[in-house]
């Protein structure tokens, strides 16, 4: 899957890592949070943004209010290597998923889901 976005210069675990904090309020998160997002482990988490922030993608800033916590930016170049390789991903799931389905089998997965996501809202409420 990484194929589509290694002409960007960025992993598959780059370009997750990437959105998360694309999405993020200021394009940031603390590492835990972080973590939650990709559901990545804090060692995997840890190794991967040294890389990362060696190659310029991310910052690792300390927060001021825990002198623990680590607060990961996204840097103007990780900004510019997510909307480059987001055309590439964009594809590769089309050819991947989309395009591997037909009409009538879109419309079964629509319904399944639906049925999914009204079972999992009924027992966040209580009423499972």
């Amino acid at each position: 899957m990484a194929a589509g976005l290694a002409e960007d210069g960025v992993s598959f675990a780059d370009y997750e890592v990437l959105v998360a904090l694309s999405a993020a309020p200021e394009s940031s998160l603390r590492a835990k949070e972080l973590a939650a997002e990709v559901c990545w482990e804090k060692s995997r988490l840890s190794k991967h943004l040294a890389r990362m922030a060696a190659r310029g993608l991310v910052e690792r800033l300390p927060v001021s209010e825990d002198a623990r916590g680590i607060l990961i930016k996204l840097t103007d170049e990780g900004r510019t290597a997510v909307e480059s390789a987001a055309p590439n991903h964009v594809a590769l799931v089309r050819k991947l998923f989309v395009d591997q389905v037909t009409p009538e089998e879109a419309l079964a997965l629509r319904s399944l889901t639906e049925k999914v996501v009204d079972a999992v809202e009924r027992s966040a409420d209580g009423n499972a």
